[in-house]
């Protein structure tokens, strides 16, 4: 390259999301193509989020609120905190992205899971710090292998909960175990993207917990809301590390739109209960269909979860886009003969079942 990049910068391999339905129907040639790799939420997002969306599009001339009062104070008031400890971003990744820039930088390092969300790594790898990497027990987060990796370098740990791509968890006695191992001035972040859609109630949840200074809860609008083309995620935090991300932000990282919408659609509790037990109710059935079929599935608490269809899992999912059908291929993440599905609307999941079975010839 005739510019000069850094090699940190070099070094990252692009995230690389699913393929848009539009593009595959006009590369396959097939209509109604049913999407099950993102991890979206089929259901769609609360009509009281489409009627603000309406009411606000002729204001579109003006900037957004730069602060997000309305919908931080909305926040504030459901998990009973400050405006003050609280961010909201343009996505969870936005509010990861901050996180590193702020507190890393060259000589420090920051500790992940692998497999898990791949923005992590490349956030820190942007910031100047030093991702490393602590292979999963199985498809569980070892946090006794991230407690045992910490050093005079470490200034940041990631965990999600629940994991992505496994869709395992880690319970409150589990994480207060670690959290005794891990010195104060390091920054824990909680992704919990798919908390709402736990059944474990003893599943660690960090905004039903006090939590300690050093603890960064993030959770996001884009999965049980149903609002993922907005992108809209927020932090909850001590309010000094609130301070810090406020001062590199972008002014308007989080649009007008998108801000109405995450409002109300927080005030909808019926609409999030109902489409959380859709999920529910479609991963049971996928389960128990593939089940029928002889095919192991992986335990969950997400929306999401593996299936091992004991062949190249890349070769079934090129095969299942042929039928119209988007799942994910886990090869890339460790497990070679794994697909990851997230439930569907009903006849969505009946459409994936059918289909598998043809390209699995069951």
């Amino acid at each position: 390259m005739k510019f000069n990049v850094p090699d940190y910068i070099m070094s990252i391999k692009p995230y690389e999301p699913g393929k848009p339905i539009d593009e595959l129907e006009r590369e396959y040639g097939i209509k109604n193509i049913v999407k099950l790799a993102s991890n979206e939420n089929p259901v769609g997002p609360s009509p009281l989020a489409i009627k603000a969306i309406g009411e606000h599009l002729a204001s579109m001339n003006r900037y957004p609120d730069g602060s997000a009062f309305k919908l931080t104070s909305k926040l504030a008031e459901r998990f009973n905190v400050k405006n003050e400890n609280i961010i909201v971003g343009n996505g969870s990744d936005d509010i990861i992205a901050l996180l590193a820039h702020a507190f890393l930088g060259s000589g420090k390092e920051a500790l992940m899971p692998l497999p898990s969300f791949l923005m992590y790594e490349i956030s820190v790898k942007t910031s100047g710090g030093t991702p490393v990497m602590i292979p999963l027990n199985g498809l569980e987060i070892d946090l006794d292998a991230l407690a045992d990796a910490v050093t005079e370098k470490t200034a940041m740990i990631f965990l999600t909960n629940p994991n992505n791509p496994t869709g395992s968890h880690f319970t409150t006695n589990q994480f207060n175990k670690f959290m005794a191992k891990i010195p104060k001035n390091i920054i824990v972040i909680v992704d919990e993207a798919y908390i709402e859609f736990a059944r474990d109630p003893n599943i660690f949840n960090s905004l039903a917990s006090n939590l300690e200074s050093n603890i960064v809860t993030l959770r996001t609008f884009s999965k049980a809301y149903g609002l993922a083309g907005f992108r809209v995620g927020y932090g909850i935090m001590d309010q000094e590390i609130a301070s810090v991300l406020h001062r590199i932000r972008q002014p308007f990282n989080v649009n007008s739109l998108a801000q109405v919408a995450a409002a109300a659609a927080l005030a909808d509790y019926e609409f999030l209960k109902n489409g959380i037990n859709i999920m529910h109710q479609g991963i049971d059935y996928l389960v128990n269909e593939l089940s029928e079929m002889g095919i192991k599935t992986f335990p969950t608490q997400a929306n999401f979860f593996l299936l091992d269809v004991k062949k190249d899992a890349t070769e079934v999912f090129k095969e299942m886009l042929k039928h119209g059908i988007i799942t994910r291929s886990m090869k890339s993440y460790g497990f070679p003969s794994c697909l990851r599905i997230s439930a569907g609307l009903p006849e969505e999941n009946r459409a994936f079942i059918e289909a598998l079975k043809k390209v699995l010839s069951l």
